[in-house]
């Protein structure tokens, strides 16, 4: 029996639920690190990052809780003006691919720090780890053209620019350099791109926020359709009070303590269901 486990984008407060979250199904005596696949989208890259190069969970979750590093950079963001700004990108798009590419347009002129800036950021967050034997796919997207990419060890690029491409937020962060082409988040095609897990018998799909589809990608429930044409599917989204820790502003570093804690309040709640779908 083959398990993927799917984490999902949701900014700095999304690293913080999901390590608060699998600390505590950990804690519980559910770990889901044994997974035959790992799927790491934007935040996800960085926890999946972190759970496949052996870092120890609670203390990563303990590291949450504890002051921000100097490293981490506060960054104003506005979701609605956000939402805004790609609802006027997007008008006469033709496709998903053109969808992709005209917000790739965007995030290339836009004003951000200092790409040797944010890879250190990034670096901070997972050290400057080689891929890892256990398989691992990190997801990302050219800003040239568009084409989504699910990046793994076979493709010859750097972890840490996979992960930092992943987390590439498009008018927030610097699109990064990977050979001659620069690639942003792969969240925007969806925040889980859970359907890369197709084909797995057991795959546990683990988002901050869930996806509604449209120009740029599937939906989450779509996802889901298409995984359990093959194979068992479970979700775990961020409840309510998780939802609350995030505030107005994800990628806030004041969030992740608060997010940290309201995932491992989480999981207990929801540790039993997914032991009984994982084991």
């Amino acid at each position: 029996m083959s398990r993927a486990l799917v984490l999902g984008g949701g900014g700095i407060a999304g690293i913080g639920w999901e390590l608060g979250l699998l600390s505590g199904l950990a804690a519980a005596g559910v770990d889901v690190r044994d997974a035959d696949l790992v799927v790491g989208t934007s935040a996800g890259s960085i926890v999946g990052t972190l759970l496949r190069t052996g870092a120890d969970l609670e203390q990563a979750h303990t590291a949450q809780l504890g002051p921000v590093p100097a490293t981490e950079r506060a960054v104003d963001f506005d979701g609605a003006a956000f939402s805004a700004t790609l609802a006027e990108v997007l008008a006469g798009a033709t496709g998903e691919q053109d969808a992709r590419a005209r917000i790739g347009a965007l995030a290339l002129r836009a004003r951000t720090m200092p790409e040797s800036e944010r890879r250190a950021v990034i670096g901070g967050r997972i050290g400057a780890p080689e891929w890892p034997a256990a398989r691992l796919v990190v997801t990302a997207i050219d800003t040239a053209d568009g084409e989504f990419l699910a990046i793994d060890r076979d493709t010859g690029v750097p972890l840490l620019d996979a992960v930092a491409a992943s987390c590439a937020v498009p008018g927030v962060y610097p699109p990064i350099t990977i050979g001659d082409r620069r690639f942003m988040d792969g969240g925007l095609r969806t925040p889980t791109n859970a359907d890369l897990a197709a084909g797995c018998d057991r795959v546990l799909v683990v988002a901050p926020v869930g996806g509604v589809g449209g120009l740029l990608g599937p939906s989450l429930d779509e996802e889901l359709a298409t995984l359990r044409r093959e194979g068992q599917a479970h979700l775990v989204l961020a409840d309510d009070a998780a939802l609350a820790a995030f505030g107005t502003n994800p990628l806030d570093p004041a969030t992740r303590g608060p997010a940290a804690r309201a995932g491992r309040a989480q999981a207990e709640r929801v540790a039993e269901e997914v032991r009984a779908f994982w084991t």
